[in-house]
């Protein structure tokens, strides 16, 4: 669903900057609380992994294809506030490096795929681990259907973008419905890959999961075949044990390298039909008006290497790159929010508490 320019006009391309740079300002302030030694590197990959799975487009019907946003995944494993902040990483590498998703509409991709999926997703998920079940298998579900209702309402909030400031003169009625269809469809592939990678990592370590801190019911964590209480999320927990240290840089070795076959590998055999928006955009005349991306000369344009002729080898190195760029700067940025409220907590003034 990333925007091209052009698709809207000027002033909703800025008033939707605005709204993108205030909620990443607050999600930056808010991550400090969401972030910990444990989950900082969590969520450098966490971006990565959205990077590579949105190059597996998948079809969802004759002519059309779709691929994830990433925004419920994102919130359910590392918070919400830090995942506003993961897709936005995601959006801006692809905008800079890849040509995907114009840069003046950088602002509306964002509201998009990183602020409305994001808030919609993890509200609907805390409602229904509210009243399912206190069990692994119910943040499993209510991750999938937080992540189905996702999509169709990021489609939505387009539609009501370009009812705004579209530049194209079309039945608004007619492209709402086709948005929320088709994107219905691309949702049950949302919900499935959200749901199975929630469910992997609950299943590994189940304290990794930030949608999985506070249930009534302790989840468990496997050590060395037996179960116990997984760590409570608070207060902050004591350093872990060299075997919980272990498991935890097993489960980001073990997602890099699966972000990067992803990535490398099966994105070759991604459909090549257009995308849900794509479709619709031609189909309803919505791209008329359509703009060739700022950074279309980028030797990484299209998710292909320049120059390098295989088609095979082009789009494997062009996602092998994509995916070390951003764990690099996704996990620069979640370390620095982190070390920042380190800062922020660090008492600099003793005398309040010794003064009587």
């Amino acid at each position: 669903m990333h925007v091209p320019d052009g698709f809207m006009d000027a002033p909703t391309s800025a008033a939707t900057g605005v709204i993108a740079a205030g909620a990443v300002a607050v999600s930056l302030r808010g991550a400090r609380r969401e972030l910990d030694e444990r989950t900082a590197p969590l969520a450098g990959l966490v971006a990565a992994f959205i990077f590579a799975v949105q190059m597996l487009n998948f079809p969802v019907a004759a002519g059309t294809s779709g691929h994830l946003l990433g925004g419920a995944l994102a919130a359910i494993l590392v918070g919400p506030y830090t995942g506003v902040l993961c897709v936005s990483v995601v959006l801006l590498m692809q905008g800079l490096l890849f040509a995907d998703g114009g840069l003046t509409a950088l602002g509306v991709n964002i509201t998009n795929m990183a602020i409305v999926t994001t808030v919609v997703a993890y509200a609907l998920f805390r409602g229904l681990v509210k009243v399912l079940p206190r069990t692994r298998r119910s943040v499993t579900a209510a991750s999938f259907v937080a992540a189905l209702v996702s999509v169709p309402a990021a489609a939505l909030a387009f539609t009501l973008m370009y009812a705004v400031g579209g530049t194209a003169d079309v039945s608004i009625g007619k492209v709402a419905t086709a948005m929320v269809g088709v994107h219905l469809l691309i949702g049950i592939g949302e919900a499935a890959i959200t749901a199975l990678t929630v469910g992997a990592v609950i299943a590994v370590r189940p304290d990794l999961v930030y949608g999985a801190r506070g249930l009534t019911q302790k989840l468990k964590l496997r050590v060395n075949g037996e179960l116990v209480d997984a760590p409570d999320a608070e207060p902050a927990p004591e350093p872990a044990p060299v075997a919980a240290r272990t498991s935890h840089r097993r489960v980001w070795a073990a997602g890099l390298v699966a972000s990067l076959l992803l990535a490398g590998f099966v994105s070759f055999y991604a459909s090549a039909d257009p995308d849900g928006l794509e479709k619709v955009a031609t189909d309803h005349g919505i791209d008329k008006k359509a703009e060739e991306h700022d950074a279309a000369d980028s030797p990484l344009a299209d998710y292909g290497v320049r120059d390098v002729d295989d088609a095979r080898l082009s789009g494997g190195l062009a996602g092998v790159i994509g995916v070390g760029v951003t764990v690099v700067a996704g996990t620069g940025v979640f370390w620095a929010v982190r070390r920042r409220r380190s800062d922020d907590t660090s008492p600099t003034d003793t005398s309040s508490t010794t003064s009587v």
